[in-house]
């Protein structure tokens, strides 16, 4: 690593300093320019061994700079820093070359370890590349600018030049099938067709016919040649919803058609080459129902080439204002009526919420508002009863419990309890918010309301994340 060098490309001094201190102190030798242009001059006469550029800069914006880098330094890793958190920009940037997407704001220390791994991945040659520099325009089916989205919208940037067997992992609500739907658009496949099916909505003695379709005559009531959804597939995506629905004897036709690439109709004696892209979904956990023999391990194996797990909307709370907004404008145009206004008390109030139906409850709830609430205004009165009584009650229940426990505890007589639980409370709260955070300490302790470094001294005085840290 002594041999690295880094340089960072940032029209904001501030954002400059505090990366070039953090390069610093982390023993890697940083150059800071304030322009693109600044930059390529220099690399007329030395190349670094990896950048971090931002994308909304005067004159050269990061994604032309990327670009014109590309041109003569294929394999020179570029990491791209944005504010716009969103899945396009994700998705430009690993299209046109980058080597990965660093949403603003971040923890410096996460830019620092990205950057060692740029700089060895640029020791081994790897970089990638693209055929295709344009990035859709289209408005984004995802919405979210939470740690555990942004990884969502990483894995479908990084495989946006590939055909890979995707699975997808996440609770009843959640988008998966949003999810696939990029995946398809953002690759090779993307001008082909998406035909998706859900292994839970269909009834067993139809499942097979409908994944593969029937000659005609071969059954009662088959009146002529049907097309199954692997043929309507055909240089497409098929997206296999609830996967772990599937019938064992169904498990085994995939698994032979992912093995040997051809199937037959029901009936049929010609093969039907399988050029399709497989994308399957679960709310349940596979693993487990391998162990049992529930499901087969090879196909699982198989399927389970890159996994993607959605949050639920419980763990990215700080998406629900935005998908709010969203979900309130989108209800409005259903009607054809302009867009009602939640009051702040009424969207911190849903933040709170556990949300067990996911984002397609909160997408409901929207449309409730829109159509039941009398003003242009949403207040709490508005809400829906039980969205009012039953959080009431959770909030004071874990008061209620701790009064509990204390009385209890001081009925024992013990010593010292105050100091026992103390240390309890702090590891609680300090694994809760690393948890909301994904791992990011700056904006952990501001959730808390200490500094970092008391943060870290905390972490450090309870021994957690030992592991990991």
């Amino acid at each position: 690593m002594s041999d690295a060098n880094v340089w960072i490309v940032d029209d904001d001094q501030a954002m400059r300093w505090v990366l070039e201190r953090a390069f610093e102190k982390a023993g890697i030798p940083v150059t800071a320019f304030e322009s693109a242009g600044a930059a390529l001059r220099t690399l007329e006469h030395h190349v670094p061994t990896a950048i971090l550029t931002d994308v909304r800069m005067p004159g050269m914006d990061g994604f032309e700079f990327l670009e014109r880098i590309k041109t003569d330094h294929p394999k020179l890793p570029i990491i791209i820093m944005t504010a716009h958190s969103d899945l396009q920009s994700a998705v430009g940037a690993y299209e046109k070359g980058a080597f990965d997407y660093l949403p603003k704001p971040f923890d410096v220390d996460e830019a620092v370890e990205l950057a060692r791994r740029a700089c060895l991945a640029a020791g081994g040659g790897v970089a990638m590349t693209t055929t295709d520099d344009t990035v859709s325009e289209q408005p984004a089916r995802i919405i979210g600018k939470s740690p555990a989205m942004q990884e969502v919208f990483r894995a479908i940037g990084r495989l946006s030049n590939s055909s890979m067997t995707v699975l997808i992992n996440g609770a009843s609500g959640t988008g998966k099938e949003l999810v696939a739907q990029e995946l398809h658009e953002h690759s090779p496949r993307a001008l082909g067709p998406f035909v998706a099916l859900n292994m839970a909505a269909i009834p067993r003695d139809l499942l097979e016919a409908e994944l593969f379709g029937h000659e005609k005559g071969v059954f009662t009531g088959a009146l002529a040649m049907r097309k199954g959804r692997f043929e309507q597939a055909h240089k497409g995506t098929l997206f296999l919803d609830e996967i772990g629905d599937m019938p064992a004897d169904l498990q085994t036709r995939l698994l032979r058609i992912l093995s040997d690439g051809h199937y037959y109709r029901i009936g049929g004696h010609d093969p039907i080459q399988a050029d399709v892209r497989i994308i399957a979904a679960t709310h349940q956990d596979l693993d487990g129902r391998v162990r049992k023999g529930e499901f087969r391990e090879d196909l699982f194996h198989r399927l389970n080439v890159i996994r993607i797990n959605i949050p639920p909307l419980n763990e990215r709370s700080e998406d629900i204002p935005m998908l709010l907004q969203h979900f309130m404008q989108a209800s409005a145009r259903e009607l054809g009526t302009e867009p009602k206004q939640l009051m702040t008390e009424v969207i911190e109030h849903l933040c709170t919420l556990r949300w067990p139906g996911n984002v397609r409850q909160l997408e409901n709830v929207c449309r409730w508002l829109t159509v039941m609430a009398a003003g242009n205004e949403i207040h709490m009165q508005d809400l829906p009863a039980e969205m009012l009584k039953d959080e009431i009650a959770d909030a004071a229940n874990w008061k209620t419990q701790l009064r509990d426990w204390a009385d209890r505890e001081f009925s024992k007589g013990g010593d010292a309890i105050w100091n026992r639980a103390l240390p309890e409370f702090e590891a609680i709260m300090i694994k809760a918010a690393m948890k909301n955070t994904g791992g990011r300490r700056q904006k952990a302790a501001k959730l808390l309301g200490w500094g970092r470094n008391t943060l870290t001294r905390k972490i450090q005085e309870l021994g957690l994340f030992e592991k990991t840290q």
